[in-house]
């Protein structure tokens, strides 16, 4: 039987989308906060929040993106929605005050809710049966790739050019992704409507079982929005933005490189024996980048981080699936995200009011206190006697 084939021009097509989606995602989350900081005069919490604004409204929209891509049908709403987007992405362009700013920034996050939806759900109809786990493991590659492009290529080009420039070559490259997002065939599935409808509930939004380990996660996300959001801010405070934009290229080289062996220690030795060395090393990248002082300090810090960090996220959404029954797992999925996107979204904002008050250093050490106050507490949930052992390789 011959192999069937997965990388189709729909496809490739799709991970380019998601690609670049993602690239202009991350370009701009650590590249605004020193925009509104340097052009339109704001301060550290007003820069974290427009991070958050971006983020809460990606997740409001994401309770309702499954049922809306139903409706519309799966590309017309990625088409629609990276149309709107793009949009978005130039209308940066005008922004004279950080009002204006904000607003657009909560338009953009509809767009980009209903987006990072539509890529999921299209590549999953798109990829074989058979080769799945193949497929979407590359397809999670788009946004790995854009998690050292997207801040490399903001904070090294805000070097050179202006910010408009910045704004004007990422909308640019949303018309690229528009233009690929139009080369997507997918079979649309027809979901018919229940006669016998009964009463929203929680379940229809929230996998509770997801619940706690997802709480969990969304404590690291808290600690890893001081990271995201300010690294650049803070490497500029000490003299290092030259060093900032290497610092998630040595992240995720380290992430990239290690994962692999990480994985098959979780296979063997189970998810705690990986996850708390992980959440230690993790706390531990985060005190060194409070004391940090010169280059080759910070990209240590980011190598820990990118250790540590890099596979707590899968290591996290594999139990949340696994603890739920086959038929949930769409939404433990999205109960994870959700809570996990809330921590981005609370800690963009709660850093930027707390920087001010106690510095950068006295930041990052409490953001380590707390990835430890998540290790002991999923230390405690997982020696709960009913709890099952878990596989990462189910996922990877």
């Amino acid at each position: 039987m011959n192999l069937e084939k997965i990388w189709t021009k729909s496809f490739i097509s799709i991970s380019l989308v998601q690609l670049l989606i993602f690239l202009s995602f991350y370009a701009l989350l650590t590249t605004l906060p020193i925009y509104v900081m340097d052009q339109l005069g704001g301060n550290e919490a007003e820069g974290g929040l427009v991070v958050t604004v971006m983020l809460l409204a990606a997740i409001i929209i994401r309770f309702f993106s499954a049922k809306l891509l139903d409706k519309i049908g799966k590309k017309r709403g990625l088409i629609i929605s990276v149309a709107l987007f793009m949009i978005t992405s130039f209308l940066y362009l005008l922004v004279e005050t950080y009002t204006s700013l904000l607003a657009l920034r909560f338009l953009h996050g509809f767009s980009f809710g209903i987006i990072t939806t539509a890529t999921g759900a299209i590549a999953a109809d798109i990829i074989p049966a058979s080769r799945k786990g193949a497929g979407l493991g590359y397809f999670a590659m788009a946004m790995n790739v854009a998690v050292v492009l997207g801040p490399f290529i903001g904070l090294t080009l805000i070097q050179y050019v202006s910010f408009h420039t910045l704004f004007f070559i990422l909308g640019v490259l949303m018309i690229v992704a528009l233009i690929n997002s139009m080369m997507v065939q997918v079979e649309e599935q027809i979901v018919e409507e229940n006669d016998n409808r009964q009463r929203l509930s929680i379940h229809d939004f929230i996998e509770t079982r997801a619940l706690p380990i997802a709480i969990i996660a969304s404590l690291v996300s808290l600690s890893y929005a001081s990271v995201m959001s300010f690294i650049s801010v803070y490497a500029s405070s000490i003299g290092l933005a030259s060093t900032a934009s290497f610092f998630f290229l040595v992240f995720a080289a380290v992430m990239l490189i290690t994962r692999p062996s990480i994985g098959r220690s979780f296979d063997l030795k189970g998810p705690r024996f990986v996850l708390l060395p992980c959440l230690m090393i993790f706390s531990v990248g985060l005190i060194a980048l409070s004391i940090t002082n010169s280059s080759w300090m910070l990209l240590l810090a980011a190598g820990l981080i990118g250790l540590g960090y890099g596979s707590i996220l899968p290591g996290f959404q594999t139990i949340a699936i696994q603890l739920s029954p086959d038929s949930r797992s769409s939404h433990a999925t999205s109960t994870f995200f959700i809570l996990y996107d809330l921590g981005i979204a609370i800690g963009s904002f709660v850093w930027g009011l707390i920087v001010s008050e106690i510095g950068f250093s006295n930041l990052y050490l409490v953001a380590a206190a707390i990835v430890f106050v998540a290790l002991l507490l999923f230390e405690f949930y997982y020696r709960r006697p009913s709890k099952k052992e878990v596989n990462i390789a189910d996922v990877q």
